[in-house]
């Protein structure tokens, strides 16, 4: 595969932080732009969603209250040790 340069401006703080955070991958700079590209290729589109958040932090939010719920037993169902035995709970509740 031949490669040739290509020059793009962007921030310099955006690119000393995404030299830092790719590096931490053991990926350059020009090895994540490589992906990204082939990935937008591949995909036939930008590879992430482009626009205003869905919903600001309230996704963010239930997503935590879930999790506490979970950690302190809220909303959670009894085990079951059998199928026969989580058929009978189920049609208990008919």
């Amino acid at each position: 595969m031949e490669t040739v340069s290509t020059n793009i401006k962007i921030d310099r703080e955006l690119k000393r932080e995404s030299q830092e955070l790719f590096e931490s991958f053991g990926l350059s700079l020009s090895t994540a732009v490589n992906m990204f590209l082939r990935q937008a290729v591949r995909e036939q589109a930008i590879p992430f969603r482009v626009g205003e958040p869905l919903r600001g932090n309230i996704l963010r939010d239930e997503t935590i209250k879930a999790i506490e719920d979970a950690r302190n037993g809220i909303g959670l169902s009894r085990g079951f040790h059998s199928i026969r035995e989580l058929m009978e709970d189920l049609d208990a509740n008919d």
